[in-house]
């Protein structure tokens, strides 16, 4: 169980996931909880992708979409061209920012949107530096680089 801002969540490692996986996923969801209140970790929606993290709207559409490690060009352009208003996030874990940003940069080309995209590097101590051992998570923007592509 993690808690931060005041919300508690249960994330579970799977059994093909990495740690370095769940611990972008719950930094995701500590970063972003201020912003969307409502985020969840790991559900399904109704829609072939399934997001690490996402916040839903009361007609179930994402209002924002988070996803950590490898994403394909592929998903981006298709998320991106299907729910233009909504705010994404790719997480990577220790890795330069500018060949993601190239690669979300051309797979975004010409698609009118109305929110960002974040790409955020998750440093390689994530764990010993903002998780307790109680779970509680404690991480905010100046630990973490991030790039935002406006909508």
């Amino acid at each position: 169980m993690y808690h931060a801002h005041g919300h508690k969540m249960v994330i579970a490692q799977g059994l093909r996931e990495s740690a370095e996986h769940v611990l972008m996923k719950i930094c995701l969801w500590a970063l972003y909880l201020p912003q969307y209140p409502d985020l969840t970790v790991e559900i399904r929606i109704e829609d072939r992708y399934k997001p690490d993290v996402v916040q839903l709207d009361l007609t179930g559409r994402p209002i924002f979409w988070g996803e950590s490690g490898q994403v394909s060009v592929k998903k981006i352009e298709s998320l991106a061209r299907r729910y233009r208003d909504t705010h994404f996030a790719i997480a990577k874990w220790a890795m330069r920012l500018d060949p993601l940003e190239a690669l979300v940069r051309e797979a975004v080309d010409g698609i009118r949107r109305g929110a960002p995209f974040d790409l955020i590097s998750i440093p390689p101590d994530a764990l010993t530096r903002f998780i307790d051992a109680e779970g509680r998570v404690s991480i905010g923007w100046g630990d973490v680089e991030r790039v935002r592509i406006e909508g």
